[in-house]
């Protein structure tokens, strides 16, 4: 038997409401039971089924909430193998307990340390160039982000069940985590700057060598790090090459 679309539509609804029966003794049990109820009604006609079915879906469970949308759809895909006696009614609860530790390390690592500072970074830096409406622009960018990974890996959990940890893998997410936050550093310091020359007396007319080495260097650190070279090393570096080129220079324009 296969969900209809919109039924499942309906569960990735309800999946963005994971947390809001949060409790210390199932932390998010009571919000999977929730979101994945729509599925159960349709695969089970049978009254006892159904309550069998949504009684084992309300033991423990805690994962990142994006990352979690993944563990629903592929707790359906096993619900449905359930229901057509193709598996034990213990599989879905296995696939569950499997993935949702490393789900949740992939999640905070991805999203909340950066993906959100990252744009945090993009806000603060475009508020200070353009005004407020950039940090409306970065909270609907972040959030286009985050619901199409949902969606994403709800629907891929959904399809392929168990084979969903490969496409996670393909993603490389720890990877691109690396990147995000060194760029959010980068806008940081940035943000820094603009910040300084404001106090030190509104706009100020940057000579053109200087921006072009401060940004060079900034990218050669940026790539550095991308490459592997440790932090520390790799941002004392620029830094001493973006000081030097602005005691050079002169950020007034002036030699």
């Amino acid at each position: 038997m296969t969900i209809p679309f919109r039924t499942r539509a309906h569960v990735f609804w309800r999946c963005l409401f994971l947390q809001a029966a949060w409790n210390r003794r199932g932390m998010q049990n009571l919000g999977f039971a929730y979101a994945i109820e729509p599925a159960l009604d349709a695969l089970y006609a049978d009254p006892a089924r159904r309550e069998e079915a949504l009684a084992r879906h309300l033991g423990f469970f805690n994962c990142h909430p994006y990352m979690a949308t993944a563990i629903v759809g592929g707790a359906i895909h096993h619900e449905e193998r359930v229901a057509a006696g193709e598996e034990p009614g213990a599989a879905p609860l296995s696939y569950k307990a499997t993935l949702q530790g490393p789900l949740a390390a992939v999640g905070d690592g991805f999203f909340w340390t950066a993906l959100r500072p990252f744009f945090g970074a993009v806000a603060a830096l475009g508020a200070l160039v353009s005004g407020w409406q950039a940090v409306v622009a970065a909270v609907v960018l972040y959030n286009v982000v985050q619901l199409s990974l949902r969606a994403a890996l709800f629907r891929a959990g959904y399809r392929q069940g168990d084979a969903v940890v490969g496409l996670i893998a393909r993603l490389s997410l720890p990877r691109v985590a690396d990147r995000l936050r060194a760029a959010g550093v980068a806008l940081c310091g940035a943000a820094a700057a603009a910040v300084a020359l404001r106090a030190g007396g509104g706009v100020v007319q940057a000579e053109v060598g200087a921006v072009l080495v401060v940004a060079a260097a900034a990218g050669a650190g940026y790539l550095a790090l991308a490459r592997g070279a440790p932090l520390f090393p790799a941002a004392y570096l620029v830094a001493v090459l973006g000081t030097l080129a602005a005691a050079v220079t002169g950020w007034d324009g002036r030699p």
